[in-house]
Order: C-alpha cells, then structure tokens, then sequence
C-alpha cells in the first residue's frame, strides 16, 4: 500500500483497514454519498440473496438496537477518518428500513447528520416495503428529512408476487406511492421486476398500468436473476419452474421503455427511468465513480480508488465497533487499469454516454465497430448505447474493452 496511512484516533492503531493520503486528497472536491444498509426483513424472499435476516434467523445475536448502536460508531469513525465532508446523498436500503419505523429512519438520518452533517439540497431517500408503511410513516420520514422514497413493487399480478415469495398485496404499492405523495414527497420511486416464471404480457402490461396510475417520478425495472443459493434457484434447478427466457426478457424490456417513455419517464441508465430532474443522484453518484461511505453489515465502499466491504453478519459487525475496530471484512486498492475498466463499463450504461476521450486507441477501433453495427450511436463527443444497444449492454461493454 502507497502513501501515508491515517487511521482515526478512536479505533485502534493495530486496525488493519487504512486510507492511503493519496485516496483521501480528494474527499470533499467529488460528490459525497452515505449508504446504510439495514440488515433486517420480516421473510426472506425466494429470489433474493442480498445480506438480509429475519428475526428467527438472527436469534438474540443481533438486534436493530445493537446494529443502531455498531452504526453510530461507524459513522464517527468514518467521519474522522475522511475528516467530515458534507454529505451530498444517503441511501438506507436493505433489508427492510421500513421495518425501523419512521421514528427508527429518522434516528439513522440523524445519526448521518451527527457525524457528517448533510450538504444543502441532500438527496435523503430510503427503501421501504409497501406493507410496512402508512401514511403517519411517511409523515415522520418527511418531518425527519427524506427526500426521497423508493418503494419495492415488483409486480402488481398476485400470482407473479407468489413466485417471488413477496408478502405484500398487489394494489399496495400503489396505494403507499400515492400515501408518500400526499406527505409532501415529490420524488418517488417504484421498482419493477420483469420476466418472473409464469409472467405473462398482460400481468406486465398490468404492472405499468399500475405504476403510471401512482404518478411517481421515476421507476426502476429489473430483469429476474436466478442467483445461486436462492430458493428460486432451488426450484430452477429441480424443474419446479422455467429460467427466465432472454427472448422473453428483452420483449419485455422493450415494453416497459415504451410504455415508460410515453409517459414522459426517459432512461437515464439502462434500468433506470425518470421524469427530468429526478434521476437518483446517490446511484449517479456510482455509476460515475464518486466517494462513498457504506456502513452497516456487509456494505461496500468506495473512497478515492480504495474499495473495501464491511462482514456480513450484524453481531459480528456490532462486536468489532464495540471493540474499537472498523468493521471492515476486505478491501482492494484499485489500478488505473481497474478504475478505466470499470469507469467504461458503468458510464456506458449511462444515457449520457461513454466518453470518447477515455478510451484508448484500441477500443476506439472496437467502438467504431459496434458503431457500426448499429448498438452505439456516436453523440458529440460520447458514445451512447442504441435501443438495441441497451438489450447487449455487457456484451458492448466487452466488446469495447477486449
């Protein structure tokens, strides 16, 4: 590791996790974003292999007390250790934030502000599931600060929700976006899932009918993924139910940038659709290469071209803070050739494009190729991805890059 090491005075110095100076120069200069990652869920959902608990699975070992307590003592240590930027978004996801209670969301907010202070204009947003909020919820979020809602929707057909094991019923989203407009929220958000086994035309064209009857301001729209050690995997596996078809997921995509886009929702990336000025600022903030700080169980970070990830399990992570240590459970330092790789594959998916200047002159050769082929479309000095483009986005990128 190059250049001097700063540790913050309250962790021990024999703490194996240092920012070299060279990564923390910068802090401050780029857009600051905070991440929370609230581990907790009522169930599990069958698709899902994110770094999530339920209460049976947890036991006494851990609990949102102590995981508020290990949270507080990461974002001090944190805030000393980048020396306190103002921070420009915070993202809570999970997990579950709902399941905190407004009073608990705004506690985790304050406890960004107590240590970082928020810059003027933050993006505040939280996750939240439709079945764990009610208008005086989002009275509180409001009053506490957020911003910004994003509300797990997934489907609006009943038999879709059951393949995915998700608890809540079909009209529900809709009614808590329209719950959170009417608290004052003016940028709302609503995640899709396309191409679930059983999915027919008519259950899709249901849920956008659904989402563009709620009026939010941006939508999110998510090819299933059958991730290994998933109980959807499980059931894949043993022929229970069809893998998603790739045919079948980019007719869909196709239907949903169509019905999005007559609705005055544009992409901004390649999952990612909203009205002008709502695109989410925090993950811009990643797709672009930003700073930021992930504290919770399992979160990721990334600060001046250090990235680092905290241990998975919310009592180890609560034991280690207590114990005066950063709860950092690996990290990597990234090359330049690291940070061009990864900067042309997110910036790709990105309406605004790849910039041309960025690439060397072996890619550009491969760009001119793909050009050509009809998958990027040359826009001043970017290359954007094509409709067509957008259904081969990773196969551009390796194209580009190879």
């Amino acid at each position: 590791m190059s250049g001097t090491s700063t540790t913050p005075g309250s962790l021990r110095e024999a703490d194996p996790f240092v920012l070299p100076e060279r990564s923390l120069a910068g802090v401050g200069s780029r857009p600051f974003g905070i991440y929370i990652h609230v581990p907790f869920c009522a169930t599990r959902c069958g698709y899902c292999d994110f770094n999530t608990y339920t209460a049976g699975e947890l036991g006494t070992s851990a609990s949102p007390q102590s995981w508020m307590e290990g949270l507080r003592r990461e974002l001090d240590a944190a805030a000393e250790l980048t020396g306190a930027p103002a921070v420009d978004t915070v993202f809570v996801g999970g997990g579950t934030p709902s399941l905190l209670g407004g009073d608990g969301l705004a506690d985790v907010l304050g406890a960004v502000r107590a240590s970082f202070g928020l810059a003027d204009g933050a993006e505040v947003t939280t996750e939240s599931n439709p079945e764990s909020t009610s208008p005086e919820f989002f009275d509180r979020l409001r009053a506490g600060g957020y911003t910004r809602v994003s509300l797990g929707m997934q489907s609006a057909a009943q038999h879709v929700l059951k393949v995915l094991d998700r608890t809540h019923t079909p009209g529900r989203a809709v009614a808590a976006a329209l719950e959170a407009r009417a608290a004052g929220f003016e940028h709302v958000n609503l995640d899709l899932i396309y191409g679930t086994p059983g999915e027919r035309d008519e259950d899709l064209d249901l849920s956008l009918d659904a989402v563009l009857s709620a009026g939010v301001d941006h939508v999110s729209a998510y090819a299933l993924i059958v991730e290994d050690g998933t109980a959807l995997a499980r059931k894949v596996r043993r022929g229970e139910l069809p893998a998603p078809d790739d045919d079948v997921l980019a007719s869909r995509y196709e239907r949903i940038d169509a019905r999005l886009a007559d609705a005055g929702l544009t992409w901004y990336e390649v999952s990612n659709w909203a009205v002008s000025g709502a695109e989410c600022r925090h993950n811009l903030g990643y797709w672009d290469g930003g700073d930021w700080w992930g504290a919770g169980p399992g979160a990721h970070s990334h600060v001046g071209g250090v990235r680092w990830w905290n241990v998975k399990h919310p009592a180890r992570y609560a034991e280690q803070l207590a114990a005066g240590s950063l709860p950092v459970g690996g990290s990597e330092h990234l090359t330049d050739e690291d940070r061009h790789l990864e900067r042309v594959m997110l910036t790709a998916r990105l309406r605004t494009g790849l910039p041309v200047a960025e690439l060397d002159a072996g890619e550009r050769r491969s760009a001119d190729a793909v050009v050509k082929d009809g998958l990027l479309l040359r826009d001043g000095d970017h290359l954007v991805l094509t409709d067509r483009g957008r259904l081969l986005a990773d196969a551009v990128v390796r194209t580009v890059l190879r």
